[in-house]
C-alpha cells in the first residue's frame, strides 16, 4: 500500500529520542523549551507553547481568547472536526462559513457578508478560526482587516501548514493571526508522534497557555495569591489541563525541524509532478502555489458519481487514497445542533468529488508514477 501520508524517521531522530531516554528528564525537561525556541525562530513568532496535540492547542487558544458559554465561534466546514469542537469544549456556539471553490478555504467574501448581518443583530463571533487547508493559508490579510473592523480574535488552524508562507512571511509570524496552531501528527509535515503548538506574539497569552497546559498551576511567587511556603509550593490559579508535551516528543520534533526544508521541497516537487501528469485527465486539480506546505494533494472528479467506485478501486490496487474532509456540519453531533444538508453547498459539492492522493516526503517518483498510471487507467 502506498499511504496518502507517512512520517519520515531518520537515525538522527532516533538518536535524539534515545538521548532523552538516557537523560534525567522524560517530561517537563529541557527539550520542550528548546523545541519552542526553535519554532519561534523558524516562524518569527515571539512565543511558542508546545502541547500534547493540535486539538489541545485549539482548545487552549480558544480559552485564552476568552471564549466561554454562549459566545460564538465561526470556522470552515472543510476541516477536521477539532477546528469546531474546540469551541464547543468552551461552551460556545459554532457556525460555519462556506468555502471558496478555488482555494477550498473559508470564503472571505461570504464571511464579510455574514459579519455585516451579524453586526446588525449583535451576534458577532468572538473568534474566527480559518483553516489552512492542505497547507495553504486562507486570505489572511483580508480576514485580518475584518477582524479589526468587527473586533474578533483570529486563530489560524495551520495544522496542515508547518513551514508554509503567506505573502512572503512564514505562517505563524503573527502578521495576520492573533494565534496560530500547528499539528505534529505523523502524517503532517514534521512529527512529534502526537503533538501541537500555539504560536503568538502576546506575552500574556503565552503565559496563560503555559499555565493551562499544566493544570493551571504556577510556581511564580509574583502570581501567587499568598506568600510561598517553600520550594515545594505551587498554586492553581485557574482550571487547567494536562496538555503537556513530553521531552521525548519535543526531542523528535526538534530533530525533525532540522529537515523541514528538505521535507517541503520534496512535497512541492511531488505536487508539481502531479500537476503535470494529471493535467489531461477529467479532474479538477489544486491551483499551483509556491507558498503551500502541500500537506495534502486533493483532486476532484469532474463526474462526482464515480467517486466511490474510483476510490475503492484505487484502494484495491494498493493506492492509499483518502478523503479530506466530510463537511463538519454534516456530522450527527452538529446536525443535532440544527445544521442541515445544504447549509454549506460549496463544501458539500466539493466533498462529493474529492479524493486525496498519496503525497509525503518519503514518496518516490516510481510510487507516484504508479498512482498516476492507475488513475489514468481508471479515468481515460
Amino acid at each position: 500500500m502506498i499511504p496518502y501520508g507517512r512520517q519520515q524517521i531518520s537515525e538522527e531522530d532516533i538518536a535524539a529520542v534515545e538521548a532523552v531516554l538516557r537523560s534525567d528528564w522524560l517530561t517537563q525537561g529541557p527539550a520542550v523549551p528548546a523545541f519552542e525556541v526553535a519554532l519561534s525562530e523558524r516562524t518569527g513568532a515571539t512565543h511558542a507553547v508546545a502541547v500534547s496535540s493540535a486539538t489541545a492547542a485549539l482548545h487552549l487558544a480558544c480559552l485564552v481568547a476568552g471564549v466561554g458559554e454562549g459566545d460564538r465561534v465561526w470556522t470552515s466546514p472543510n476541516t477536521f472536526v477539532a477546528s469546531a469542537n474546540c469551541a464547543r469544549y468552551c461552551g460556545a456556539c459554532v457556525d460555519f462559513i462556506d468555502i471558496d471553490p478555488d482555494t477550498l478555504n473559508i470564503d472571505i467574501g461570504l464571511l464579510a457578508r455574514r459579519l455585516a448581518v451579524a453586526a446588525q443583530s449583535d451576534a458577532l463571533p468572538k473568534v474566527v478560526i480559518p483553516v489552512a487547508f492542505a497547507g495553504r493559508s486562507a486570505d489572511m490579510q483580508a480576514l485580518h482587516s475584518l477582524a479589526r473592523q468587527y473586533g474578533f480574535v483570529v486563530i489560524e488552524d495551520a495544522s496542515h501548514a508547518v513551514g508554509a508562507s503567506y505573502l512572503g512571511q512564514p505562517v505563524a509570524s503573527g502578521e495576520y493571526a492573533d494565534m496560530t496552531v500547528f499539528s505534529f501528527h505523523p502524517v503532517k509535515i514534521i512529527t512529534t508522534a502526537e503533538g501541537g503548538a500555539v504560536l503568538t506574539n502576546r506575552r500574556e497569552w503565552a503565559d496563560q497557555l503555559q499555565r493551562l497546559r499544566s493544570h493551571g498551576i504556577t510556581r511564580d511567587p509574583v502570581l501567587m495569591h499568598s506568600a510561598s511556603e517553600g520550594d515545594w509550593y505551587y498554586q492553581m490559579l485557574e482550571l487547567g489541563f494536562n496538555y503537556r508535551m513530553t521531552d521525548l516528543q519535543a526531542a523528535l520534533g526538534l530533530s525533525q525541524l532540522q529537515r523541514l526544508d528538505v521535507f517541503l521541497e520534496r512535497r512541492r516537487q511531488l505536487a508539481c509532478r502531479y500537476a503535470a501528469q494529471l493535467a489531461e485527465l477529467p479532474l479538477i486539480l489544486p491551483s499551483p502555489s509556491e507558498e503551500s506546505a502541500w500537506h495534502l494533494y486533493v483532486v476532484q472528479l469532474v463526474d462526482a458519481s464515480r467517486r466511490k467506485a474510483i476510490f475503492n478501486e484505487l484502494r484495491a490496487r494498493g493506492i492509499g487514497v483518502n478523503v479530506h474532509y466530510i463537511p463538519v456540519h454534516l456530522q450527527p453531533y452538529y446536525q443535532a445542533q440544527g445544521f442541515t444538508r445544504g447549509y454549506c453547498p460549496v463544501a458539500e459539492a466539493y466533498y462529493q468529488r474529492a479524493i486525496t492522493l498519496p503525497l509525503h516526503a518519503g514518496m518516490t517518483d516510481a510510487q507516484q508514477d504508479e498512482v498516476v498510471s492507475v488513475l489514468k487507467e481508471l479515468l481515460q
